[in-house]
C-alpha cells in the first residue's frame, strides 16, 4: 500500500470508528445484544451529534500534526507535548469541545503543562497501563523512521512515542505489536499473515524491559486470539484487553464495517476499541474506500482530515531533510 492511502486510510478508518462507539461508551455487552449498533449514532452517553469524534481521534490527529511539523527524520516531543496541552486547555483538533480523557492522559498532559519533560510524563506504573498511548499510536508506522529502522530503533520510537501519557513498558510492548500488525498489513499482507508475522517478529527480539511483560501477551502471541469465544475477549480500558479485542474483531470480519461494527458492540469501551480497530481494519479491508459513504458524510470535519491525511502524506514521503 503506498502511504497516501495508508495515511487516509488511518486517519478516516480511526475517526470514523471513534464516532460510531461515541454514543455507545460505557454501555455493558447486554446493552449492545438488545440494541445494537448497526450505523451511525448520535447524542447517548456524552450528547453529541453524530459523527462526532473523541480523544482517541483528537490525540491521532495532533500526533499527526506534530509529525507533519518535525519532518521524516525526527519525532519532537516537546512540539507534540505543546500540541497536546493545546488540545486539553484549548479543544484544539476537538470535533467540536473536549469532552472525554483518560485519567492517565489527564495527569500526564497537566504534568507536561506543570514544566514535565515529556519523557517523564507518562506514568509508568503497574496501574498505569491503560489504553491511552495505544488508541493514537497507529501513524507510527508511516514515519520512515519506523518504517526504515530495525527492531532496536523501532522500540525506542514507540517508546518515545507512547511514553509521553504511558511509560510503563507493557504499554509500550502492546503498541509494538500493534504496530507490527499493521506494517504487515501495509506491506500487503492479508490480516491472518500479518499477525502470525507479527507474532514470530516480536519473540525475536525484544528490549530486556518489554521481555518481562510477555507472558501478559501470552494469548495474542500464541497465535490464536482469534479463536476464542467472545466471552472470553473483554473491551475495557487496559492495554492489553484493548489490544487482543481489536486483534480479534479484525481477524473474525472481512471488512471494515463489520470488523468496527463487532467492535462496538462488544459494549463498555467502545470508542478505543473501535478507534484501534477501524484504523487497522481500513487498512487491512480496502483502504478509505471501504468505509460507507453515508458514514463519512456526517463525520465531523472530514475536510480538515483529509487535509491532514495529504500532508502527512507528503512530508512522510518527503526526502529527508539535512
Amino acid at each position: 500500500m503506498d502511504i497516501p492511502t495508508a495515511c487516509r486510510s488511518i486517519l478516516l478508518g480511526h475517526a470514523v470508528a471513534d464516532a460510531l462507539g461515541v454514543p455507545v461508551e460505557f454501555e455493558d455487552r447486554a446493552a449492545r445484544r438488545a440494541d445494537p449498533v448497526v450505523g451511525v449514532r448520535g447524542h447517548g452517553t456524552f450528547d453529541q451529534p453524530p459523527g462526532t469524534f473523541s480523544d482517541d481521534f483528537s490525540l491521532t490527529a495532533i500526533l499527526c500534526e506534530s509529525f507533519v511539523k518535525s519532518g521524516p527524520d525526527t519525532v519532537d516531543t516537546t512540539d507534540l507535548s505543546k500540541r497536546f496541552i493545546n488540545w486539553l486547555t484549548h479543544d484544539y483538533w476537538a470535533a467540536n469541545k473536549v469532552f472525554d480523557v483518560g485519567i492517565a492522559t489527564r495527569e500526564s498532559i497537566q504534568r507536561l503543562a506543570s514544566g514535565c519533560p515529556p519523557a517523564q510524563a507518562g506514568g509508568g506504573g503497574e496501574y498505569d497501563n491503560g489504553n491511552g498511548g495505544l488508541m493514537r499510536i497507529l501513524p507510527v508506522v508511516v514515519h520512515p523512521l519506523w518504517r526504515k529502522g530495525n527492531a532496536v530503533q523501532r522500540q525506542q520510537l514507540v517508546a518515545q512515542v507512547a511514553g509521553i501519557t504511558h511509560r510503563h513498558p507493557r504499554s509500550t510492548l502492546a503498541c509494538y505489536i500493534y504496530l507490527l500488525v499493521a506494517d504487515g498489513i501495509v506491506s500487503g499482507l492479508t490480516p491472518d499473515k500479518a499477525y502470525s508475522t507479527a507474532c514470530k517478529a516480536v519473540l525475536s527480539f525484544l528490549d530486556e524491559r518489554l521481555a518481562k511483560e510477555l507472558p501478559h501477551f501470552a494469548r495474542i502471541l500464541s497465535g490464536n486470539i482469534h479463536a476464542l469465544p467472545e466471552a472470553e475477549i473483554a473491551s475495557d480500558g487496559y492495554v492489553v484487553h484493548t489490544l487482543e479485542a481489536a486483534l480479534w474483531v479484525l481477524l473474525n470480519q472481512h471488512t471494515y464495517a463489520d470488523t468496527v461494527l463487532a467492535a462496538v458492540n462488544l459494549g463498555f469501551d467502545t470508542d478505543t476499541t473501535a478507534a484501534v480497530a477501524g484504523g487497522i481494519a481500513a487498512l487491512a479491508y480496502g483502504g478509505d474506500k471501504s468505509i460507507p459513504e453515508d458514514w463519512l458524510a456526517v463525520l465531523a470535519r472530514r475536510s480538515d482530515i483529509e487535509d491532514l491525511a495529504h500532508r502527512l502524506a507528503s512530508r512522510m514521503s518527503a526526502e529527508a531533510e539535512g
